[in-house]
């Protein structure tokens, strides 16, 4: 399988009625701004573009989150909020019925999921629980972690919210969920299911809920964001104010590749032109040029790299690694947008 960048003539916002947006990385850094951000998703609304949140933080209540959005000037209600405790309150539905036993292991986002979705919250394994709820909360210790993994072994079924290895904070990447989640994994020996990014189930649910017919998903991590509006079949936009660089992009398999790249979220208020092969080997984007030779990747020499760099280089490095001919990643320098 092989996938490649889209263009567009008209403006993002033009071409999608919904932008199904991540938190972390593109609206905001922890509980600081990110540029642009607000002023962005305040002129996208105003286009007629419908917002909605979508988190793998599954520690939060949506109101919580729609608050945090709102005190950034990016006004948000808790329904434009989905959070991967939904996600995984709504997977366990596929298998349990209302009254099940859970244990769930996470914040209050994640309990309030579970118990709306019919289930019993349980708080310790001697309770013989049907599953295993595990999502992120800041506040878990080697005592939760250990309640699960006695649970998971004695036969609940797992579920985690979210596999997230990682999250970006101010003050840099802190261990994620999917952390956490592998050292009840390495207690068990039995490997959980997920419902959250980059599995679909989110954006599915997110596009029914609003009925949307040309969503958008929008994020900055390839291995999440992306990978789950690929496996789902909705354009991506990775904007590059988060934990994916233009480098990893570049450098990403068919499966995490996005459909557009943009420098931050004012991408979805601009056309996005298409990389264009040339007969002397460069991709060309407008003005800027790349291409992949033996020496490995070779990007023109005028100025700064700038977004039209990173988007010829990307459709260069996926036409060489899709023709057989993968790129050095040795080769690959930092590009700023």
């Amino acid at each position: 399988m092989s996938a490649t960048l889209r263009g567009s003539d008209v403006p993002l916002v033009a071409a999608h009625d919904l932008a199904l947006v991540d938190l972390d990385g593109v609206a905001y850094r922890g509980h600081q701004p990110i540029a642009h951000a607000a002023s962005s998703l305040g002129a996208a609304r105003e286009a007629g573009m419908r917002l909605l949140f979508v988190t793998n933080n599954a520690s939060r209540e949506p109101e919580d989150v729609a608050d945090q959005l709102s005190g950034l000037d990016i006004p948000a209600s808790p329904d434009e909020v989905m959070t991967a405790a939904q996600a995984c309150a709504a997977l366990l539905r596929t298998r349990l019925d209302p009254g099940a036993k859970v244990l769930v292991v996470g914040g209050a986002g994640l309990v309030t999921a579970v118990r709306a979705e019919g289930f019993e919250v349980v708080a310790s394994a001697d309770d013989r629980p049907d599953a295993v709820a595990q999502g992120y909360a800041a506040d878990l210790a080697w005592p939760d972690l250990a309640e699960a993994a006695y649970a998971v072994a004695g036969g609940a079924w797992h579920v985690a919210s979210n596999l997230d290895l990682s999250l970006p904070t101010e003050r840099g990447f802190a261990p994620g969920n999917g952390a956490l989640v592998g050292a009840v994994t390495a207690a068990t020996g039995i490997t959980p299911d997920s419902a959250g990014k980059p599995s679909p189930t989110m954006y599915r649910m997110a596009v029914d809920r609003a009925g949307a017919t040309r969503p958008l998903v929008v994020g900055d991590r390839l291995d999440t964001d992306l990978a789950g509006a690929r496996a789902g079949g909705y354009p991506g936009l990775h904007v590059l104010t988060g934990v994916s660089s233009a480098r990893d992009a570049v450098l990403a398999g068919p499966g995490l590749r996005p459909d557009f790249v943009g420098e931050d979220l004012r991408a979805i208020l601009e056309p996005h032109p298409l990389p264009v092969a040339t007969e002397d080997g460069w991709w060309r984007c407008r003005d800027r040029a790349a291409r992949v030779t033996t020496e490995g990747l070779e990007v023109d020499g005028r100025g700064p790299a700038g977004i039209d760099v990173v988007r010829a280089a990307c459709a260069a490095a996926w036409a060489a690694a899709d023709e057989g001919r993968p790129l050095d990643a040795s080769t690959v320098p930092e590009l700023t947008a």
